[in-house]
């Protein structure tokens, strides 16, 4: 019963009713000071509760009353013995996560396929990376997760790592065996971390994979916002006790957050928490029900696949969370790229990404089977136009690059002396920025790495197909900020 209190959003809807006068931030004073047709179309209620820390609304960074009551709330939802409200996204709690551990010189397993807010904490912590490949599955172009064999070799060769950082599931929906490495990292004292950003809904039903919390995790970064209902930019960071010290996680969380915390967001997290408390595993069951009939379906159409639990061959392929909808379109002579273009102009879909080989479609609780079935038209269309005009065509052979090796630290290489040269004169220098494909923002390239000529070819290959390649300093990609070689003295 406890989880039909919404402590944080009731005692903001209680204020409104109030109505009291502000002489306080936001400078708009509930709408009045807004532009009127801004104003009209976000609405009266959402402007009232648009609020600050004043002290009938507690503090996010130092929480003693609602706010503090809603964070325990959250935790007892997810397993974990405390949780943390994030405002800036799960970026910021996984910054949270890595520079609570880390320290300058400091060793963190991290897999190679590591999101951009991954790597920026290891920048600002000064620590040293120690890469764990994931495996890759040149079927589909796709990284899986990391293993526990890989996993084992980085601690067995850096046993003095302070962490081992898991991404758990993958942007795919594919999970590792994810308590086999946290029980490992426990038996030689090295605390879990877990980039949960696509993992909300794991937690409440026993037909989709261990959560972090459950696995044992000692950290995990969630985006509620993702699939657990909650607004854009609103996550959650959830803590056990034991290795980690929740002291220094909170103090590390609040350097890194804003003082002007969004109540909205905060409150979008309270409802979401009581929305997935009370009815997480309907919820869930129905996201799975909708994605196991669309991928049955798609997997009928000519020219298009959609990978379920056959995917799953290594510890690092353990697991699979089926509303995670991959659909293949390289039979057809084109690229995921040209399919999201394809299904924006004829159908007005939307998907989460593109590559060089496949869409993304994420089925929530939001969906219906009417929005599935206006998928599953517009791809059969799709397939319709373009499998037949490119059945001769052989299918296209999926290239990946090697891992490059990393010459220094990514924080010496950010911050020291670099110049601009060319991308296509850059091979066998070492990189001072990120190159990366965004989404899901897995990199080609990171500080402190050396470029290797098939490095340059396959970020031509995506600027060639339009694909969103990001990091670099110069938008067009066509020059890179290389570290400055010193000449020899003799």
């Amino acid at each position: 019963m406890v989880h039909h209190r919404t402590p944080l959003f009731t005692a903001l809807t209680e204020h409104a009713k109030r109505n009291p006068i502000p002489f306080h931030i936001p400078g708009h004073k509930k709408g009045e000071g807004m532009e009127n047709g801004f104003k009209t179309f976000l609405g009266d209620n959402a402007l009232s509760i648009d609020l600050i820390n004043i002290a009938p609304l507690d503090d996010l960074h130092q929480p003693t009353g609602v706010i503090d009551e809603a964070q325990r709330l959250a935790a007892y939802a997810f397993g974990a013995d405390y949780s943390l409200f994030s405002v800036q996204g799960t970026s910021t709690a996984i910054m949270t996560m890595i520079m609570s551990v880390c320290g300058p010189g400091d060793k963190i397993i991290v897999p190679r396929n590591l999101h951009k807010s991954i790597l920026s904490a290891i920048i600002f912590a000064g620590a040293k990376p120690i890469f764990v490949t994931p495996e890759r599955d040149a079927d589909w172009g796709i990284d899986h997760g990391i293993s526990v064999r890989s996993v084992k070799k980085a601690i067995e060769r850096h046993p003095d790592a302070k962490a081992v950082l898991v991404i758990n599931p993958t942007y795919f929906g594919v999970c590792t065996n994810l308590k086999a490495i946290v029980d490992l990292a426990h038996h030689y004292g090295i605390p879990v971390l877990v980039d949960e950003a696509h993992g909300s809904l794991l937690h409440f039903h026993d037909k989709l994979p261990l959560s972090a919390m459950q696995a044992g995790a000692d950290l995990a970064a969630t985006s509620m916002h993702k699939l657990g209902g909650s607004l854009t930019q609103s996550s959650l960071l959830h803590i056990k006790k034991g290795i980690v010290q929740l002291e220094k996680v909170q103090a590390m969380f609040s350097m890194l957050t804003t003082t002007s915390t969004s109540y909205i967001l905060l409150a979008s997290l309270d409802a979401a928490r009581k929305q997935l408390a009370l009815q997480g595993r309907e919820m869930s069951d129905k996201a799975i029900r909708l994605a196991e009939y669309a991928r049955s379906q798609i997997n009928e159409i000519p020219g298009l696949s959609s990978f379920g639990r056959e995917i799953l061959w290594t510890d690092a392929a353990f697991d699979f969370d089926p509303t995670k909808l991959t659909v293949h379109v390289r039979e057809l002579g084109m690229t995921g790229y040209d399919a999201e273009h394809w299904l924006r102009d004829h159908y007005n879909i939307e998907v989460e990404l593109s590559d060089l080989y496949n869409i993304l479609c994420l089925i929530t609780p939001g969906d219906s089977k009417e929005t599935i079935d206006c998928l599953l038209n517009a791809l059969a269309e799709l397939a319709n136009e373009h499998y037949k005009q490119q059945a001769d065509l052989q299918a296209l052979y999926v290239k990946l690059p090697e891992i490059p090796q990393l010459a220094l630290t990514p924080r010496d290489a950010f911050y020291g002396d670099v110049e601009l040269i060319p991308l296509g004169q850059s091979a066998g220098r070492i990189i001072a920025e990120s190159i990366y494909i965004y989404p899901p923002g897995i990199p080609i390239l990171l500080p402190g790495e050396v470029i290797a000529q098939q490095h340059i070819r396959y970020i031509l290959e995506h600027l060639k197909v339009g694909l969103p390649v990001k990091g670099p300093e110069d938008l067009t990609v066509q020059n890179v900020k290389v570290v400055v070689e010193v000449k020899a003295i003799f």
